[in-house]
């Protein structure tokens, strides 16, 4: 998405229609399009014609094409690809590049802060057909996404979840208990927030559908909200939606407090003792 944005603004800058551009490649402008919005892999064939239509030296062409290749080998996740979604997997691109994640999740303890034994009953319970081996990838690859907060760079975590959470009982009531031992620990990290909305609230605004809102360090990066339904997902970058979501989730956390989360935490374990 960086080296898409980069090459869109070399071609801006040297003065090149997309029409022109996409002449030098023998391609339709729409190919070029595409390739600036990172919808395809950038081909360093094609990355080196157009940094040559947009006047570039040949060092500049060679850097850029280093890190187009770069760009283009798969990241870890790859090797579970058997298991994830492919609308999925670019949301475990997103995660893994952001400094700031913030998330609704009216159902479940999000995937971050997820035991072992929690993750594999949410699992079996949404891909009820897996064959164990199926299941033991899909939880070890929820797992390995987790690492992500244990890194000296980890971005900074902010839930906020509905109190339903805490009442849908996922495998045990000692699941459940050990999941809201994790959750109170994850509190007290520097870098991870935790608002439970209490019931109490009653209706608001962001009574809707989970989603997660991803900023970058890069500056060519557009903040990103995903959501999701049953079967596929949709991520938007247009302006107002972002603003929509992260006034929803502020508006959410203002419900609730830190304090009151973590009393509603040590409160519910104690019902799953």
């Amino acid at each position: 998405m960086i080296l898409g944005r980069r090459l869109q603004d070399r071609r801006l800058a040297a003065g090149v229609s997309l029409e022109a551009a996409a002449k030098a490649l023998r391609v339709t402008s729409l190919t070029v399009r595409r390739l600036e919005k990172a919808e395809v892999a950038l081909k360093p064939l094609y990355v080196e014609r157009l940094l040559e239509k947009y006047g570039a030296d040949a060092q500049e062409i060679e850097e850029f094409i280093a890190l187009a290749e770069q760009a283009n080998e798969p990241g870890w996740w790859y090797a579970y690809r058997d298991v994830l979604p492919s609308w999925f997997s670019a949301y475990v691109s997103l995660e893994s590049g952001a400094v700031t994640l913030r998330t609704y999740e009216p159902h479940y303890v999000p995937g971050l802060l997820q035991t072992h034994a929690y993750a594999r009953a949410v699992l079996q319970g949404g891909f009820p057909n897996d064959s164990g081996d199926e299941l033991d990838r899909r939880v070890d690859l929820r797992l390995r996404r987790q690492s992500l907060l244990d890194h000296p760079d980890a971005p900074t975590l902010w839930v906020v979840m509905e109190e339903a959470v805490l009442h849908r009982v996922v495998g045990s009531a000692e699941v459940m208990r050990d999941q809201i031992d994790v959750l109170l620990t994850a509190m007290e990290r520097d870098h991870v927030s935790i608002d439970v909305v209490p019931f109490t609230a009653g209706a608001h605004v962001g009574a809707c559908a989970p989603f997660t809102y991803f900023r970058f360090r890069e500056r060519e990066l557009p903040d990103v909200v995903y959501s999701e339904i049953l079967s596929a997902s949709v991520y938007l970058d247009q302006r107002a939606d972002v603003v929509a979501h992260l006034e929803a989730h502020n508006r959410m956390a203002l419900l609730t407090s830190s304090g009151q989360s973590k009393a509603l935490l040590n409160r519910m374990r104690k019902e799953y003792s």
